[in-house]
Order: structure tokens, then C-alpha cells, then sequence
């Protein structure tokens, strides 16, 4: 299995993001998702990139909320991102929006 394969895992598992919750964040399918998740293919390109940009942010989300909410939080549209939700952020390659929001949960008053 590969490391992109494996980061796909690891999200999954972590951020308990469902395969169709990973496939809105990286504009893949979500068969291709469950492909990924079982090792039978890996994330390329744009892609994977996307995937790697929705692994740091779940890291970081992690930090400062129950796993469990992350997939509630990434699908709900944010008055502090103009009514965006952040998974579709992610999908069109802007997570620096989005992490400078997570920045804003991380240290308070800071940003």
C-alpha cells in the first residue's frame, strides 16, 4: 500500500470522515476513495495534494475538537468563510482559508 493510500486510511480513521466526506474534500469519486482505502490505487496530482491539504487540516482539527465533530464542522457553512463550507474550500485547492480559520481555534486572540 502506498503512503498516499495509507494517509487515506489514516484520515479516514482519525477525522472519522466516511469515503464520500473524503471524495467532496479531494474531487475524487468516492469509489475512488474506497479504492484508495483498500489499496487497490493512490491518489495523484491534484488529487493528492488535496488529500495531503485535508490531512493537516484534520491534524489540526483534531487538536481542538472531538474527532468525531470534524466531519460536521468540514460540511457546515461558516459565517467566518462568507457562508462557505470547508470541504468544498478544500476541494477548489483554498485550504489556506480554511487553516487560518483552524489557526483562529488553535490560539485564540492570536490571529
Amino acid at each position: 500500500m502506498t503512503a498516499l493510500a495509507l494517509e487515506a486510511r489514516r484520515v479516514r480513521d482519525t477525522a472519522h470522515l466516511s469515503d464520500r466526506q473524503i471524495a467532496a474534500a479531494t474531487g475524487a469519486r468516492p469509489s475512488t476513495v474506497r479504492d484508495w482505502l483498500n489499496g487497490r490505487s493512490a491518489p495523484t496530482g491534484a488529487r493528492a495534494d488535496r488529500l495531503i491539504e485535508l490531512a493537516e487540516m484534520t491534524d489540526r482539527l483534531a487538536r481542538v475538537m472531538e474527532p468525531g465533530y470534524i466531519p460536521v464542522w468540514l460540511n457546515r457553512p461558516l459565517e467566518a468563510l462568507d457562508d462557505d463550507k470547508p470541504v468544498e474550500l478544500l476541494a477548489r485547492g483554498e485550504y489556506r482559508r480554511v487553516a487560518q480559520l483552524i489557526a483562529e481555534l488553535e490560539y485564540p486572540g492570536v490571529t
